[in-house]
């Protein structure tokens, strides 16, 4: 069983069964069983007269900000190992270098830090790139991907293949699942939680995921997401305070 560590701010400690915790090769019966997909279906459905004029709202506005395609397309790993092609609302300028991105996720996956992203610092953002993230709305496209069967609402996040590749095994069995918009992780602190603390939180998914489980998600993400969003605002306050300014003057 994993235990939180000192990177960490909050305590996670959920127990993942001993056969998760060995090397084995990916092995499940039912990765999306019949309730997960009828859950999927109905919730986009119900929600479809919302998003839709949204996401309509954020393919304009990304295009007046930013040359170039409203939309990204990124090859992803899904259930069981096997890729598909992931859509996101493109909150990145053309031609973005990732080759940061991979320094920093291999750092993340060696270290004991908290898997935090660059996006605060990241200037291949385009300008309103980070509050889309932040919200979470960049990944509307993925509705798509759900009504396809290569997505649930509810799962660990498809990873990218070269992330895939550094995976061990046990890593790699939180692939039994489908990947999903939201998931324990992210309504479990996500940027203050080390990578195996994501991983260990990914696994517990895997082996108790229900009906139950994946509603107390999808009501606990709006809170998640406000929380990510009150981070972000205070950090730019901090950074604002702490511009240099002119020298108050002492009294006498």
């Amino acid at each position: 069983m994993l235990k939180p560590n000192e990177a960490s701010s909050i305590g996670i400690n959920y127990p993942v069964s001993e056969d998760r915790q060995v090397l084995q090769p990916l092995a499940i019966q039912n990765p999306l069983p019949l309730w997960k997909r009828v859950l999927d279906l109905t919730c986009i459905v119900l929600a479809l007269p919302v998003l839709m004029p949204v996401g309509l709202l954020i393919a304009i506005y990304i295009k007046l900000v930013s040359p170039g395609p409203a939309f990204f397309r990124q090859k992803r790993v899904g259930t069981m190992g096997k890729g598909f092609m992931c859509l996101k609302f493109r909150t990145m300028k053309i031609n973005a270098d990732t080759s940061v991105h991979h320094a920093h996720l291999k750092h993340l996956m060696t270290s004991n830090h908290p898997t935090k992203k660059l996006d605060h610092s990241d200037d291949r953002l385009i300008f309103g790139g980070l509050v889309l993230r932040a919200l979470g709305v960049d990944e509307l496209p993925q509705l798509i991907n759900i009504l396809r069967g290569e997505m649930s609402l509810v799962g660990p996040r498809p990873c990218i293949p070269y992330e895939f590749e550094l995976y061990s095994a046990r890593h790699k069995r939180r692939c039994e699942a489908p990947p999903g918009l939201t998931g324990l992780w992210q309504v479990s602190g996500k940027n203050k939680t080390t990578f195996e603390e994501q991983i260990n939180l990914d696994l517990y998914y895997v082996e108790h995921k229900s009906l139950w489980l994946d509603l107390k998600i999808m009501v606990l993400t709006i809170p998640a997401i406000l929380a990510l969003v009150w981070e972000m605002k205070m950090r730019k306050g901090k950074t604002a305070s702490s511009a240099p300014g002119e020298p108050s003057k002492k009294l006498p």
